[in-house]
């Protein structure tokens, strides 16, 4: 199999199912965002973390293709979502490992600065990305029906990332900037 097909050559891109659409459509801007998102998140489990979170980080990717293969999946020509399922579960698993996180650090009594160290910085960075991803897949959902779980999953993603970047600056014992203005 060869990775250029030069079928996007016109400024088109296939979707699932075989529709064409322009490269500047709000579904490849969707994922487009989540695989971007997704290349932070392997970024960051390239870093010195422990091995439970590079565990989570692993299955977030895996999470991250199923919410990308479904964004770029047409459903009127095909459904993935039996093959591809993103189930309450996963967000469950997000919100449990935030609040075993939350446990092991000092209350917020500020917005903090991004920064500190590079898997800090590398955090925030995702963070960003996924609430960019969050925001275009809500648009889309004006558009083209989104199950909802796949939106609550992105928000809560966005969440961890968050109190994933306090709990690596307390393990490489970075302070945090409190933004004070």
């Amino acid at each position: 199999m060869r990775v250029y097909t030069k079928t996007g050559d016109d400024g088109t891109s296939g979707l699932i199912g075989g529709t064409r659409v322009e490269k500047y459509d709000l579904r490849l801007e969707s994922y487009g965002t989540v695989d971007e998102l997704n290349s932070w998140i392997g970024l960051i489990r390239s870093q010195p973390v422990d091995e439970p979170t590079k565990d989570l980080l692993n299955s977030i990717q895996s999470n991250l293709f199923v919410i990308g293969a479904r964004l770029a999946t047409d459903l009127s020509k095909t459904d993935l979502s039996a093959r591809l399922p993103l189930r309450s579960e996963d967000i469950t698993k997000l919100e449990t490992e935030m609040d075993r996180l939350l446990d092991q650090l000092p209350p917020m009594e500020h917005f903090v600065l991004p920064g500190g160290s590079n898997t800090v910085s590398y955090c925030h960075l995702a963070r960003t990305v996924c609430r960019r991803a969050e925001r275009r897949v809500c648009q889309l959902s004006k558009e083209v029906a989104i199950p909802a779980e796949l939106i609550r999953y992105l928000n809560r993603l966005s969440d961890y990332l968050f109190v994933l970047s306090r709990k690596v600056a307390k393990d490489e014992d970075v302070d945090e900037v409190q933004w004070l203005p």
